[in-house]
Parts: C-alpha cells; structure tokens; sequence
C-alpha cells in the first residue's frame, strides 16, 4: 500500500503560480512509482495533467505544456507540479496518485490517491 498526501493549493490571480506536493509513504520502496498529477472542475470530469516515471521521464496535457512542470525527489518520495501562468480555466480540484512501474494518462491506471487539494484562479 502507498499512501499520498497533497498539498500546496490556493488562491492565485490570473498569470500567478503555485507549486503543488505529493508526499508518498507506506511500500514506496517495493516498485518504481509513476506519478500523475489529475484534476477535476466541478460538474468535469476527472482529467490528466501530467506524470513522472521513477527515471523522470514526463508527459503532459497539452493545455498545460509550456507553463506547468512536474518533478519528483525520489530520496523525499515527494513529487511537484510547478504551476506558472495559471489561468482562470486552470481551477479545479488536483489530485496527485501513484502507480507501479508502467506510465498511464487515465484516471483507472492508478490504484492510489492523494486527497486533493484546491487551487482557485480568479481573473
């Protein structure tokens, strides 16, 4: 079991960033994780935002390439979304979660989640 704690949303002006952590504890050690970063706006459904393989290999929607940048310290078993130029569409609920060893871009391909946490653009 792998348990992931998210943090780091808030309140941002439009053009402003955040950056958000994903935390992981619990058998971190038996696998290679991915980790994805997903969000959902209210009445949406949960999407893709991006992953990041154990070698750091990433990929990305493409409404976010360019401004969002996903990284990982595989010693801290934590992982980043540096978000920059964020824009009022951006506003959702993220969701970081972790799956072992294979890469995948929709929300089924992971088994763990974190709990979410909130970022609001406001324009």
């Amino acid at each position: 079991q792998v348990q992931l704690v998210g943090s780091g949303g808030g309140l941002v002006q439009a053009g402003g960033s955040l950056r958000l952590s994903c935390a992981a504890t619990g058998r971190t050690s038996s696998h290679d994780y991915v980790i994805g970063w997903f969000r959902q706006a209210p009445g949406k459904e949960r999407e893709f935002v991006a992953y990041i393989t154990w070698l750091r290999r990433t990929l990305y929607t493409d409404s976010v390439k360019d401004r969002f940048t996903i990284s990982r310290d595989n010693a801290k078993n934590t992982a980043y979304l540096q978000m920059n130029s964020l824009k009022p569409e951006d506003t959702a609920v993220y969701y970081c979660a972790a799956r072992p060893n294979n890469t995948g871009n929709t929300p089924g391909d992971y088994p763990y989640w974190g709990q979410g946490t909130q970022v609001t653009v406001s324009s």
